[in-house]
């Protein structure tokens, strides 16, 4: 009797786990094509200049080829590598950081996202609770924002003090640069959008039932209040643009050619080999003749509604 194990997968199964694996990038290729239709209809709508689809998935399978051989390389030579992420709202950050990590371990890499301090966290020295989610040997963590908030939307909306604002600017170079001595890779990225693109993707947001809720009120109140933010900015990148830690500006008005730019840029500055993994061989599976499964009740499945 032929047991599991020792069945052979047909093609058509290989062929069919594979494509279940990219499910993901067809339920964004279809995202993009759902919120292609619906700004369409937005007044004064002009079809943007964007990467050939079949070019950008191409591209971007490959890269995420290369970030699984940077994450080998990373766990196997113990680094650190640190990597800030920032821009205005809706630059797309999010979507670079989702791209990066769709394919990864997030043991070995993960995504710090902090919410706003709470009341004990205002009372600590600033960098702490950043420094909490540094990364250990083996590790890359992805900043969705950091403590460049200080430097833009603390300072725009009045939530420092000028005394701490310019204290920031005193402290963070010092910081950077501790953590470049201690070891730790660090990247630093500016998601870069014009004023038009922003007004556009905050109407996509507005038209899209499915990403009204990422409209916050600080982000309308951004939309207000783009000379301070752009003022804010030009500050931070002329006061901590530093050669340990330098600023890398993407330009992200092409969400595709950010994503795919970005990524190559990064796997560019950490240099990686490959690593050599040694064969996986599954073993004979045990079996007990005194071992009886159990059955499941029929109360307890979820429902066959598909």
């Amino acid at each position: 009797m032929t047991t599991p194990d020792e069945t052979k997968l047909s093609l058509d199964r290989i062929h069919q786990e594979i494509a279940d694996g990219y499910d993901e990038e067809l339920e964004l290729e279809l995202e993009e094509a759902r919120l292609d239709h619906i700004v369409s209809e937005i007044p004064g709508y002009e079809e943007a200049d964007t990467l050939d689809r079949k070019v950008y998935f191409r591209e971007l399978f490959r890269l995420q080829h290369e970030l699984v051989n940077l994450q080998d390389w990373i766990q196997h030579q113990k680094l650190r590598v640190v990597v800030l992420f920032e821009g205005r709202d809706s630059a797309g950050k999010g979507g670079v950081i989702k791209r990066i990590t769709q394919r990864l371990n997030p043991r070995v890499c993960r995504v710090a996202a902090l919410p706003a301090p709470n009341e004990r966290e205002r009372t600590q020295w600033y960098f702490q609770r950043y420094a909490a989610h540094l990364p250990a040997a083996g590790e890359m963590v992805l900043f969705d924002r950091s403590w460049y908030n200080r430097a833009g939307v603390e300072h725009v909306m009045g939530f420092c003090t000028d005394a701490e604002y310019e204290e920031f600017f005193r402290s963070v170079p010092e910081f950077e640069r501790m953590l470049v001595r201690s070891g730790i890779i660090l990247l630093k990225y500016w998601f870069s959008i014009t004023d038009d693109e922003q007004a556009f993707r905050f109407n996509m947001r507005i038209h899209d039932p499915l990403k009204q809720w990422k409209l916050s009120p600080m982000d309308v109140e951004s939309r207000r209040r783009w000379e301070d933010y752009t003022r804010a900015k030009e500050v931070m990148l002329e006061r901590t643009h530093i050669p340990e830690a330098p600023w890398w500006v993407v330009e992200a008005v092409d969400k595709k050619r950010a994503r795919l730019n970005c990524i190559t840029h990064l796997l560019s500055q950490v240099p990686y080999g490959d690593v050599e993994h040694p064969p996986v061989i599954l073993p004979p599976r045990e079996r007990h003749e005194d071992y009886v499964r159990h059955p499941v009740p029929s109360e307890m499945y979820v429902p066959k509604v598909y």
